[in-house]
C-alpha cells in the first residue's frame, strides 16, 4: 500500500467523531484522575487501565452487533438476555458432558470446544428467529426483540434449574465453572480485548470495503430504495440479526468465564441499553443508514470509562448513578451530534412553552441531583452544603441551556443557507 493510500485508509477509519470521542475519553480520565481522592489513575495505572479495557472490551463485543443492527434500519433489544441464555446454555452444556470435572476443574478442551460451538449455533438460531419474525411475520423490530428479552431470560432460569435437577439431583438458580482454562477466557485482558480488536477491523472492513456493507447502509437509509434498486433486503437483515446474535452469544461465553458461573437471573442484565448507548455515542443514527465500527468500538470504551470514573469519585452506592450518568451523557452525545450536522430547530432549543418548561425541569433535575448525590464527590461529605451544591447545579444547567439556545438560534440560519 502507498504512503498516500495509507493516510488515506487512516482517515477513512477515523473522522471527526471518533477523534472526538478519543479526545472526550482522555479528558474524563485526567479529570477523574484529579477528582478521585485516593488517585487510582496514579498508583495504580495498570490495573486501572486493565479493568477498563477488559470492560469494555466485553461491552464492545455486542454492541458491535447491535450497531449493524441499527444501521441496517432495526433495533436489537434482546442483548441481555441473550447473554444471560447463552452463557447458561455454555455452562449447561459443559455441566452435561463433564459433571465431575467443572466441579473440580480441568474440564477436557473438546468439552470446552464444543460447548463453545454449540452456544455460537444458539446465537445463530437465535437471529434467525428476530429475522423470520420480522421479514415473514411482519413484526416491528421493537416488538421482536422486546418478546425475546422477556422470554429467553425467563427460558434461561428455567433451563438452569431444570438441567441442575437432571444432572445433580437438585435444583439451583445458577451452575458454577471453576475450570481454570474456561475462566481465562473473560477474567484475563487478552484474550477480550484480542476478539474486540478483531471483530472491530473485520466490522470495519465489512461496513466500508464490501458490497455488503453498502447494502446495509443502503437498507438502513432507505428500505423501500434499496429494494427497488433490487436488493435483497430480507437476507440483509437476517445478517444483522443474525450477526448481532452470535456476537451476543460470544459475549455471554465470555462473561460466565469472567464470573466462574451462570446466573441467568441477573447476568446480563440492562445490558441491551448499554449496547445501543455505545452505538449511539459512537456515532450511529437510530434511524439507520449511518455509523462505523470503529466509532462504536470507542464508544465503548468511552462509556467504561465515564462507569469507572463514576466508580473511582462516588464510593458507595456508585452503582446508584451509573444509569442516570450514562443517560445523561447518550442525551448529550446526540445532541452534540446533531448540532455538528446543522439540524438544530429553528429559532433555539428552547423556543416555545415546551423549550421552558424543559429548562425547568433539567434544572430542578440537577439541582435536586447535585443536593442528594453532590457531598459523595468529596472527600469529606460532611462538610458540604447541600443546599449550596444544588443552588449552583440548578443555576449552572438553566445558564448551559440559555447558551446553547442562544448558539442554536445563531447557527440555525446559517445552516440553513447551506
Amino acid at each position: 500500500m502507498s504512503e498516500r493510500g495509507f493516510f488515506s485508509a487512516i482517515k477513512s477509519l477515523f473522522g471527526r467523531h471518533e477523534v472526538g470521542l478519543l479526545l472526550a475519553a482522555v479528558v474524563a480520565v485526567v479529570v477523574t484522575a484529579l477528582i478521585d481522592p485516593q488517585h487510582n489513575y496514579y498508583y495504580e495505572p495498570a490495573s486501572s487501565a486493565q479493568n477498563i479495557l477488559r470492560q469494555a472490551a466485553l461491552l464492545g463485543i455486542f454492541a458491535l452487533g447491535s450497531a449493524v443492527v441499527i444501521i441496517a434500519g432495526g433495533i436489537d433489544l434482546s442483548s441481555g438476555s441473550v447473554i444471560a441464555f447463552s452463557g447458561t446454555v455454555c455452562a449447561s452444556l459443559i455441566l452435561i458432558l463433564a459433571p465431575e470435572q467443572i466441579q473440580a476443574g480441568g474440564v477436557p478442551k473438546w468439552v470446552l470446544a464444543a460447548a463453545i460451538g454449540g452456544t455460537l449455533a444458539v446465537g445463530f438460531l437465535i437471529g434467525t428467529l428476530h429475522a423470520w419474525l420480522v421479514v415473514r411475520v411482519g413484526l416491528p423490530p421493537f416488538v421482536a426483540t422486546l418478546a425475546t428479552l422477556v422470554g429467553l431470560r425467563s427460558f434461561a432460569r428455567a433451563m438452569c434449574q431444570g438441567v441442575t435437577e437432571a444432572v445433580r439431583g437438585s435444583r439451583s438458580t445458577q451452575i458454577q465453572v471453576y475450570d481454570e482454562a474456561f475462566r481465562y477466557l473473560g477474567s484475563s485482558v487478552a484474550v477480550p480485548v484480542t476478539l474486540f480488536v478483531l471483530l472491530t477491523v473485520a466490522t470495519w472492513v465489512l461496513l466500508s470495503r464490501t458490497v455488503l456493507g453498502r447494502h446495509l447502509y443502503a437498507l438502513g437509509g432507505n428500505e423501500q430504495a434499496a429494494r427497488l434498486c433490487g436488493i435483497r433486503t430480507d437476507r440483509l437483515k437476517w445478517f444483522a440479526y443474525v450477526f448481532s446474535a452470535v456476537l451476543s452469544s460470544l459475549a455471554g461465553v465470555l462473561y460466565v468465564g469472567f464470573e466462574s458461573a451462570a446466573n441467568p437471573q441477573t447476568m446480563g442484565r440492562g445490558y441491551e441499553l448499554s449496547a445501543i448507548a455505545a452505538a449511539v455515542v459512537g456515532g450511529c443514527s437510530l434511524q439507520g443508514g449511518v455509523g462505523t465500527a470503529p466509532g462504536v468500538a470507542l464508544g465503548a470504551i468511552f462509556l467504561r470509562v465515564v462507569i469507572d470514573a463514576v466508580n473511582k469519585i462516588i464510593k458507595t452506592g456508585a452503582d446508584v448513578y451509573q444509569g442516570l450518568i450514562v443517560g445523561a451523557v447518550v442525551v448529550l452525545a446526540v445532541a452534540l451530534t446533531q448540532a455538528r450536522d446543522g439540524t438544530e430547530r429553528r429559532g433555539g432549543v428552547l423556543r416555545s412553552p415546551l423549550g421552558w418548561t424543559a429548562l425547568v425541569t433539567l434544572s430542578l433535575f440537577a439541582g435536586a441531583f447535585a443536593a442528594v448525590a453532590g457531598p459523595n464527590f468529596f472527600q469529606h461529605p460532611e462538610e458540604v452544603s447541600r443546599k449550596g451544591l444544588g443552588l449552583l447545579a440548578a443555576t449552572g444547567t438553566a445558564a448551559a441551556l440559555l447558551v446553547l439556545n442562544l448558539a442554536s438560534r445563531w447557527r440555525s440560519p446559517r445552516a440553513l443557507r447551506h
